[in-house]
């Protein structure tokens, strides 16, 4: 089985906040890939490995709920934001220490996010497109057991 592969059966039964980790990860490889193709002065791969880098970043930002999130969205954003100037500037620059800067940013937030993900209530505020199938039909977070058997004895067949 190839590492592709393996990477796709992991993330089968992945929560919405674990594809978010794994989306981390990814952007931290295609900087890795963007300091390897400085390194052997390689422009086009360099570009390539930025643009993944980006498209990464910029999906992460449009799927930021501001009107759910608040300070934290508000955060994220700029956080974003900083990160795709950042890695612009080493492409351009063609510097290995500013994306080595880049990569220890995005590590430092990724690995905030692996704390999340050991929160089972943390997949119940994602967007729904981040979620998982069945992330999507949890009750919401807030509603305490009684709210949510209440709800449910309205309900007849």
């Amino acid at each position: 089985m190839n590492q592709s592969s393996y990477r796709n059966q992991t993330l089968i039964g992945a929560t919405g906040v674990e594809l978010i980790v794994a989306l981390y990860d990814a952007s931290i490889r295609f900087l890795y890939r963007a300091i390897t193709a400085v390194e052997d002065g390689d422009v086009t791969a360099r570009r390539d490995a930025v643009k993944r880098f980006l498209d990464i970043v910029m999906y992460l930002q449009a799927r930021l709920r501001m009107d759910l999130g608040g300070d934290t969205a508000t955060t994220l954003s700029d956080f974003y934001s900083a990160m795709f100037t950042m890695s612009l500037e080493a492409s351009h620059a063609a510097s290995v220490a500013q994306f080595q800067e880049v990569i220890a940013c995005v590590k430092n937030v990724r690995d905030a996010w692996v704390i999340v993900a050991r929160d089972p209530a943390a997949g119940r505020v994602l967007p729904r497109e981040l979620r998982t199938r069945e992330e999507r039909f949890l009750p919401p977070a807030e509603a305490a057991p009684s709210q949510t058997a209440s709800v449910a004895s309205r309900w007849s067949a």
